[in-house]
């Protein structure tokens, strides 16, 4: 039977990690995914908050699994969070964030739930992951190269006219849709075996091996993809445009989801085990968190860095979505927590200075703040959270 002070402390931890939850949405997952398409003037800022709290709720019970594990188990090694040490972590995480939310500037909420983590977990003795962390910031050094670089080339082809316009729009469409195609979902996998991609699901359906199967899946859903965005610019160029655009914002969006709620309720999942809570039921609780702060939070932030950050038209908004819509899947995949702020400031920067002019109406000065605020952010988070969890300990003892 249960102890009922291991309720009560669950209890505690898992308010401590809706807000955070919520801090999420109303942030870095609310707001960064429709900023290219609210700058583009492809949708407003309020609908944009609408839509991307349901998408961010099915990207966290779909694609959540594997992040919040890693968050929970794995970021710190001899030791598991207790029930103080959680929520100690996830308030002072959330504390963070909520005054980068009010503040105007983006805070990047993966550093500071990574940081808050890490540090509870060394001041309860615990041994660094230094594995995990190699892994960890290889991803966020590499994003701004990987994620500017790609948003860079895509808008200076689009602007350079190498190809037709058109042409290149349709590409792109096939290329997301391949990758779309190969996305694991839990559903689709039996249980115990771990999710499997569409195009895996329906190469069931293909005579002969499972890799052409595979293979000739993919090709078909991309080709579909393709054909439709083709039949909407046929209908008019800067329509098709912005319906694509549209598009990349609900993936983002989604994939936001499956990332950022490992961020919130990560914490909880060594908790959990005592009260043999299924981990779906933490993912459902942490996206309805995500959706509440998409719909009563986000609009601030998506004004934010949808005017402050760029002049965006539609190309350059479809630049900078196209590699986050990647880096975001591929984070997903691994298990490793990323920054939806890094990821799409770095893909905007990319993509404004393809634009003619110099810094392509980037403002150099707001860049500066920001990474400031990151880099602040991480090792602010440790600190606070290192110091806290033994000033507590200490009154507590």
């Amino acid at each position: 039977m249960v102890e009922i002070a291991t309720v009560a402390t669950f209890l505690v931890a898992s308010i401590a990690s809706l807000f955070m939850a919520w801090a999420i949405g109303a942030g870095s997952s609310g707001s960064t995914p429709f900023a290219p398409a609210v700058g583009a003037n492809a949708i407003s800022v309020m609908r944009a908050g609408f839509l991307v709290g349901l998408l961010g709720f099915a990207g966290a019970v779909l694609q959540g699994a594997n992040v919040s594990e890693a968050v929970g188990n794995e970021l710190i090694g001899g030791v598991t969070l207790s029930s103080a040490g959680a929520t100690i972590a996830l308030l002072i995480a959330a504390g963070l964030v909520a005054i980068g939310i009010f503040t105007g500037y983006p805070i990047a909420t993966a550093f500071t739930v990574t940081g808050a983590v890490i540090g509870t977990g060394l001041a309860m003795g615990g041994d660094p992951a230094w594995a995990k962390y190699t892994e960890i910031a290889t991803l966020w050094v590499l994003t701004p190269f990987v994620g500017g670089g790609i948003a860079y080339a895509v808008a200076r082809v689009l602007r350079a006219e190498v190809i037709a316009e058109e042409s290149l729009i349709i590409v792109l469409a096939a290329l997301v849709g391949a990758i779309v195609a190969n996305i694991e979902f839990a559903i689709l996998g039996s249980a115990g075996a771990g999710g499997r991609s569409i195009a895996q699901a329906s190469g069931d359906w293909i005579p002969g091996p499972e890799l052409a199967g595979v293979v000739a899946a993919t090709l078909a859903i991309a080709a579909f993809w393709a054909g439709a965005i083709a039949i909407d610019l046929n209908n008019g160029t800067e329509r098709g445009e912005r319906h694509f655009l549209l598009v990349l914002g609900g993936l983002v969006a989604f994939s936001a989801g499956g990332s950022q709620v490992g961020l919130a309720i990560g914490p909880l999942i060594p908790l959990s085990g005592a009260l043999d809570l299924p981990i779906v039921a933490l993912l459902v609780g942490g996206g309805f968190g995500l959706l509440l702060g998409s719909w009563t939070g986000a609009p601030r932030m998506i004004k934010a860095i949808a005017q402050d950050y760029s002049s965006l038209g539609p190309r350059r908004s479809i630049a900078a979505l196209i590699p986050s819509f990647i880096i975001a899947q591929v984070a997903v995949f691994y298990g490793i927590p990323v920054s939806f702020n890094e990821i799409i400031v770095s893909a905007i920067i990319g993509s404004g200075y393809a634009a003619a002019g110099a810094g392509g109406g980037v403002s150099a000065r707001k860049m500066g703040f920001t990474v400031l605020a990151w880099a602040g952010s991480l090792a602010g988070a440790i600190v606070v959270s290192y110091a806290g969890y033994v000033a507590v300990s200490a009154i507590l003892l």
